[in-house]
C-alpha cells in the first residue's frame, strides 16, 4: 500500500511539474514569441501529461494546459471574446496514430467519409470579422475564448481583403493563419543580424512578433501573408454543406485560400497527399509542419463535436522533424556590433531539408553548458521551422574520451582585447570601442534600411573601404566624396556604383533625428525607443545632457535601456563620433525643437485611427509624443482622446460606448493650439 501511495504522490508531483512547465512554455510561445522548447519537446511533455491525467482522473483540473488553447491574451492589448471558441487540434505523429483517429470517428459515423486535406501552416491563428463586407475586427486566438485585438495590424496584410466581393452575409467571421514568407524572413533576419539584434528562430515567431506590435506601422514593415482555412460565426445560413464548398465560397469573396487543399475519398488518398506534401515541404515559401485532415461534411462535423479543446472531426498529421547526426568539429566566435562575443558551431557538413548545413549559432556560454556540448561530439542537428539550423542535443553514449569541453576566450578573437562579462547577462563583450569587427558591424548597421538607409553599401564593400583606410567609422562616409579617385580604383566599387553611393550618402543627410539615434547603434535602442527620445528631448544635445532619471521617466523606457543610453553618451569616443556627424551636416534636432519643454499633453492618452487628410497617423502620433502625451493602439477606459479620420472602424464605436472625447483632425489641431497658447501665456 505504501508503495502505491508513494507512486501516486510521485505522479501527482509530476503532473504539477508538467503543468507548470507547459504553462511557462505557452506564455513564451504565444505571448512573448520566444520559445525555449523545441516542438518535439513540447509535444512529448503534453502527451505525458495527457497520459497521467487519464491514469489519475482525481487530479483533473479545467485550468490544465491539456484543457486550454494557447495562452491568455496579453494585457498590452484590448481583449476580444470570440463569438465561437477557437479550438486547437489533436496531433498524430505517425501513420498508426492517424489510422487510430480514423478508426475512432468511423465507428461514430458508420458510413463512408470524405476528407479535406490542407497544409498545416506554422504561423499565428487569427479571427477576422466583417460587417456588411467591411473588416471591422481582427483578433489572435489567445486562450481560445479570448484573444487580443490586432485589427489595425491585420489591415496591413495585403492578402487579407478589407472589403469583400460577391454575396456575403451581413456578419461573417473567418479563421486563418498569418505566416511570414520564408524568403522575406531570411532577409529580415539578415537585417536584424546587421543591426546587432537577436535573430528570430523561425518564421512563426517572427510572424507572431510582427502581428503583436503595438504600432501598426511597425507591423506594416514586415511582409506578412495569410491563408484562410475556415469559417467562424455568421448570422446567416450559407449555401454549402461541406468544408471544401465553404473554402470555395470564401475564395469567391476574395480570401486567400491555399492552392494545395485537396479532397480525399479514402484514407489511402490522405496518406498519399501527406507523402506528396512531405516531398514539396522544402520548396514552399512558408513554414509548414504537417497536414490538417478534416471530415468534409459539415453535418458530420457537428455530429462528432468536440472534446475539451479539440474538435473530434479534425486532426493535425504532423511531419517528422528532419534531424541528422553529424560531428561538432569546432566552436568558434564572432563579434557583434555591440561587442558581443557570439559562439557558433562548425559541423561536418550535412544535408537537411535540401540545405547543406555547416554551422549554427550557439547563442551564449550558458546555452552550450546546458546542452553539455563538447568539441568532437556526435550531435543531432535540425532546421527549426525548416529554416534556422540548431543543435538539438549531443549523443553522449558515442563519446570516446577525445571530446573537449569549451574554453571561453578571455580576449576578443578579432582585436585580442580584454573580454568583459556582465553579472546579469549570459553574453560576454569585447570592450575595445576601436575593435575592427565592431566598427565594421557598426557601419553596416548605420547604413541599414531601418537606420540611415544608405543603399549600395554591403558588408564586403564596407570591409574593403576600411581595409583601404578610406573609412574608420560611419562619419567618414560623408568625407568619401573627397576621395573619389582612390575609391574608384578599389575592387567592387566602380564609377557608376560610386556615383549612386555618394548620392545616397548625401540624401541621408535629410534623415530625421530618430533615424540618426537608431543608426548610432546604442544598445537596446531600436526605432521605437529612438522615436521616444526624439519626441521627448527634440535635440541630441538635450539627450546627451539628460540624466538617467529623466530618461527613465519616459513611458516605454526601463532601467536597462536608460542605463545603456546614459552609458553611451558618457563615452568620449561616442561624443567625438556625434560631433563628426554634426560637422558632416546630419540632422540632430527635430522640426519641433521650439516645443521641447512644452509638455502640455503629459498624462493624456490618445488613440489615433482612420485615414487622415492633412497629416499621416504617424505624424499626429509623433506630435502627441513630442508634447508629452501617450499613444496606444487600443481604446480603453484609460483613453482620454480618440483622434479619428475617415473609416475609423470599430475604435470609434468603442470610444462612443465608453463616452471618450472624440476629435477630428481639425479639432485636434485646435486643442493643441489652445494648450500651447495657454502655456505661453503662463510663462
Amino acid at each position: 500500500m505504501a508503495d502505491n501511495t508513494d507512486s501516486e504522490n510521485l505522479n501527482r508531483l509530476r503532473i504539477e511539474e508538467l503543468r507548470s512547465q507547459l504553462s511557462k512554455h505557452n506564455i513564451l510561445y504565444y505571448q512573448e514569441n520566444s520559445p525555449e522548447a523545441l516542438d518535439s519537446e513540447y509535444d512529448a511533455m503534453m502527451r505525458e501529461l495527457r497520459d497521467l491525467e487519464t491514469q489519475y482522473p482525481q487530479y483533473s483540473d479545467p485550468a490544465s494546459p491539456t484543457q486550454l488553447v494557447g495562452a491568455p491574451p496579453s494585457k498590452k492589448f484590448t481583449s476580444v471574446t470570440h463569438k465561437l471558441p477557437m479550438l486547437s487540434l489533436a496531433n498524430a505523429f505517425n501513420k498508426d496514430e492517424f489510422l487510430s483517429w480514423n478508426e475512432r470517428i468511423s465507428k461514430l459515423l458508420t458510413t463512408n467519409i470524405d476528407f479535406v486535406c490542407e497544409l498545416k501552416y506554422d504561423g499565428l491563428a487569427i479571427s477576422a470579422i466583417y460587417e456588411n463586407g467591411n473588416l471591422i475586427q481582427g483578433a489572435t486566438r489567445g486562450d481560445g475564448n479570448k484573444g487580443e485585438d490586432v485589427t489595425d495590424n491585420l489591415k496591413t496584410i495585403k492578402h487579407l481583403p478589407k472589403t469583400l466581393t460577391g454575396a456575403y452575409p451581413s456578419v461573417l467571421e473567418v479563421r486563418g493563419e498569418v505566416v511570414f514568407p520564408i524568403s522575406d524572413f531570411r532577409e529580415f533576419n539578415t537585417a536584424r543580424s546587421v543591426d546587432g539584434l537577436p535573430e528570430y528562430t523561425n518564421p512563426r515567431n517572427a510572424a507572431a512578433g510582427a502581428l503583436r506590435q503595438l504600432d501598426p506601422d511597425e507591423t506594416a514593415k514586415r511582409p506578412l501573408d495569410i491563408f484562410i482555412y475556415g469559417l467562424g460565426y455568421t448570422n446567416s445560413t450559407l449555401p454549402y454543406t461541406t468544408q471544401l464548398e465553404s473554402l470555395e465560397y470564401l475564395a469567391q469573396l476574395g480570401f486567400n485560400i491555399n492552392e494545395h487543399n485537396m479532397l480525399a475519398n479514402s484514407v489511402d488518398q490522405v496518406i498519399k497527399y501527406y507523402s506528396s506534401c512531405l516531398e514539396i515541404q522544402g520548396g514552399l515559401n512558408y513554414a509548414c509542419d504537417g497536414v490538417v485532415v478534416k471530415v468534409n461534411r459539415l453535418d458530420f462535423q457537428r455530429h462528432l463535436g468536440t472534446v475539451g479543446r479539440e474538435p473530434k472531426w479534425a486532426i493535425a498529421f504532423k511531419f517528422p522533424s528532419e534531424q541528422k547526426e553529424t560531428t561538432l568539429l569546432d566552436i568558434k566566435f564572432n563579434v557583434g556590433r555591440t561587442g558581443s562575443i557570439n559562439p557558433y558551431a562548425i559541423f561536418d557538413p550535412v544535408i537537411i531539408g535540401g540545405a547543406n548545413i555547416r554551422q549554427a549559432t550557439l547563442h551564449n556560454e550558458d546555452y552550450i553548458r546546458s546542452k553539455d556540448l563538447r568539441i568532437g561530439d556526435t550531435v543531432i542537428v535540425e532546421r527549426a521551422g525548416e529554416v534556422i539550423p540548431q543543435v538539438v542535443q549531443s549523443i553522449t553514449k558515442k563519446r570516446d574520451g577525445t571530446e573537449t569541453q569549451l574554453i571561453m576566450p578571455t580576449t576578443c578573437p578579432v582585436c585580442n582585447h580584454m573580454i568583459f562579462s556582465h553579472e546579469d547577462e549570459a553574453m560576454s563583450y569585447c570592450v575595445n570601442s576601436r575593435c575592427t569587427a565592431q566598427l565594421s558591424k557598426m557601419v553596416e548597421h548605420f547604413v541599414s534600411k531601418g537606420a540611415m538607409d544608405i543603399q549600395g553599401l554591403g558588408p564586403k564593400q564596407i570591409q574593403v573601404l576600411m581595409a583601404e583606410n578610406l573609412i574608420e567609422d560611419a562619419s567618414d562616409l560623408y568625407d568619401l566624396k573627397n576621395h573619389q579617385d582612390r575609391a574608384m580604383t578599389i575592387e567592387r566599387i566602380g564609377e557608376t556604383s560610386l556615383d549612386n553611393l555618394l548620392t545616397a550618402i548625401n540624401e541621408s543627410l535629410q534623415q530625421p533625428l530618430a533615424r540618426v539615434l537608431t543608426a548610432l547603434g546604442i544598445k537596446h535602442v531600436g526605432p521605437e525607443v529612438a522615436e521616444l527620445l526624439s519626441n521627448r528631448f527634440q535635440t541630441i544635445d538635450k539627450i546627451i545632457q539628460a540624466s538617467e532619471t529623466e530618461i527613465i521617466s519616459i513611458s516605454g523606457i526601463g532601467p536597462r535601456i536608460s542605463s545603456s543610453i546614459s552609458s553611451y553618451f558618457s563615452n568620449p569616443s561616442n561624443i567625438k563620433l556625434i560631433n563628426k556627424l554634426r560637422s558632416a551636416g546630419l540632422t540632430l534636432e527635430t522640426d519641433n525643437v521650439d516645443q521641447i519643454d512644452k509638455q502640455v499633453l503629459v498624462n493624456k492618452t490618445f488613440v489615433v485611427t482612420g485615414r487622415m487628410e492633412n497629416f499621416s497617423r504617424t505624424e499626429i502620433q509623433n506630435k502627441i509624443k513630442a508634447l508629452g502625451g501617450k499613444v496606444t493602439s487600443n481604446v480603453s477606459k484609460k483613453t482620454d482622446f480618440v483622434v479619428v479620420g475617415s473609416d475609423p472602424g470599430s475604435k470609434l464605436d468603442q470610444a462612443n460606448l465608453l463616452e471618450i472625447n472624440i476629435l477630428d483632425e481639425t479639432q485636434f489641431g485646435d486643442l493643441l493650439q489652445s494648450l500651447l497658447l495657454n502655456y505661453d501665456q503662463l510663462q
